[in-house]
């Protein structure tokens, strides 16, 4: 599998991880029926962004890695 592809896929996956937490942030409270009050464990919720964030930063840094790698093999073909 290439690199870039695998980064990509890494960052696919923090972005949909992120989405899922800061709705669930973001709903918290708001019920349809006016009855109950959602219960959010927001320490939880803080680490699934923050395992996000990093998942994010270590993706972009597999892509810059592919990217550097794929200019020196161009450079040792030239």
């Amino acid at each position: 599998m290439d690199l870039s592809a695998i980064a990509l896929q890494g960052i696919n996956q923090a972005e949909m991880q992120l989405n899922a937490t800061t709705t669930s942030l973001a709903s918290a409270g708001s019920s349809a029926n006016g009855g109950g009050v959602d219960v959010v464990d927001v320490a939880s919720q803080m680490v699934a962004m923050n395992s996000a964030e990093i998942l994010l930063q270590l993706s972009l840094s597999t892509l810059k890695t592919s990217d550097q790698l794929q200019k020196n093999v161009i450079d040792l073909l030239a």
